[in-house]
């Protein structure tokens, strides 16, 4: 009789500990609050959580507290219909008046202008396709290379492989290529200002361009503030399309919110990018990403722009093996390379050494550097050329030694799939 009490107790207990488990099974225990912007429909223009112009006057997509979890679910650089079978005749029909397609912008509740936001990123879910293109008039060796191409890349969370890339595995190391807040009334009209006189002297300046621009009522060619949207292809002091790879998941980002909710936004995702994205394009992809949002009272008197906190991550994205060239400022007499050229200067055509010149010192490097993968590596030029933007890191070497400023390029060897 004992025996069997003691049987009977000993199942009971294991059936309340049975009960007690199934109900405090982990993904029954939450604390997090979740903001998520889901995309709608095939591209931009379907989405009412998706913009690709900057005016105060865009509407917030939603609104969420300090601490909250922001997921945003962005589309590729180009709001494209690319896919594995792509190929370079495709980029005929890419239209670049819809670049770069944002998701938001998110009023943060609290934020004021004046104030700083710091966005923390959390994490970043890659899509499966991505892609690395050249196009023709766009990258930093646009004089070169001036047909179009195309690499399609197969994503995981661990690596990169292309059809046509063989042999070459490019680590996951994703981050937001664009990523900042709205500007206020008094920041755009002196951005539109000073870029205007940039183009007046002969510089690259893109002007407002209602084509294509979201949202239509604001941007668009009857929208309100056609002729002051803002394109998204040059960072600015609200941040936007920076391409910063170091700003990995677990850094926080400082931004100068200029009007009150600071108008968070999130798009341009890249895989995995070289400094210097030379190509034009990293390794683009649609993505999930979350970020949480803390807000720093008064602090945009001192912080003007984009600002970075971070930890290891620098570390982390290092390469355990590399090859490096080293550039000069230096060039073939009868030579004006494409980012100088708008400066008319019969001196810099005659000469074969610039002075303290870094973008020519980078070009040095970089044109070593593709030569290097060509002769070692057996790629052809525009293989080269991408890989370069994907996974070579351009950095300032020194800019004391005068005339000769120093800018090395860097390729991490461990993409090699040896």
């Amino acid at each position: 009789m004992k025996i069997t009490k003691s049987l009977l107790a000993l199942a009971a207990s294991t059936l309340l500990l049975t009960a007690v488990s199934v109900r405090a099974d982990t993904t029954d225990v939450t604390w997090q609050n979740k903001v998520e912007l889901a995309k709608k429909g095939a591209h931009c223009v379907d989405d009412p959580n998706c913009f690709n112009r900057y005016h105060p006057a865009i509407p917030p997509a939603t609104r969420a507290k300090p601490g909250d979890m922001i997921v945003f679910h962005t589309r590729d650089a180009l709001d494209s219909d690319l896919n594995l079978g792509s190929n370079a005749d495709d980029l005929a029909a890419v239209d670049l008046n819809l670049v770069h397609p944002m998701t938001g912008p998110v009023h943060i509740e609290g934020a004021e202008r004046g104030d700083v936001l710091a966005v923390t990123l959390v994490d970043i879910q890659p899509d499966e396709y991505g892609y690395t293109v050249i196009v023709p008039g766009f990258g930093f060796l646009r004089d070169i290379y001036t047909e179009p191409h195309l690499v399609n890349w197969k994503l995981t969370r661990t690596h990169a492989v292309s059809d046509q890339m063989p042999g070459v595995k490019v680590p996951y190391e994703a981050f937001m290529g664009s990523v900042g807040v709205l500007p206020g009334e008094a920041e755009t009209d002196k951005w539109l200002a000073r870029e205007k006189a940039l183009g007046t002297a002969g510089g690259v300046a893109l002007p407002p361009q209602p084509v294509g621009a979201l949202p239509s009522a604001v941007c668009g060619p009857d929208g309100s503030h056609k002729d002051k949207c803002l394109r998204t292809i040059p960072p600015r002091e609200n941040g936007g399309n920076m391409d910063v790879q170091q700003m990995q998941v677990g850094t926080t980002l400082l931004l100068p919110c200029f009007i009150d909710g600071c108008g968070l936004f999130v798009g341009d995702v890249h895989y995995a990018q070289g400094d210097g994205e030379v190509s034009g394009t990293a390794i683009e992809t649609g993505a999930v990403v979350t970020v949480r949002t803390e807000i720093r009272k008064g602090q945009g008197a001192a912080i003007k722009g984009p600002e970075v906190e971070g930890g290891s991550q620098i570390k982390d994205i290092e390469p355990s093996k590399f090859y490096q060239t080293i550039g000069l400022p230096l060039k073939t007499a009868g030579e004006v390379p494409a980012p100088l050229a708008y400066l008319e200067s019969q001196k810099i055509k005659d000469l074969e050494n610039l002075s303290e010149d870094l973008t020519l010192a980078a070009r040095d490097a970089l044109i070593k550097m593709i030569a290097y993968i060509q002769r070692e590596h057996g790629l052809s030029a525009e293989q080269a050329y991408i890989l370069s933007s994907v996974a070579v890191d351009l950095r300032v070497g020194q800019v004391v030694d005068v005339p000769n400023y120093v800018v090395t390029a860097v390729l991490n060897l461990d993409v090699f799939d040896k």
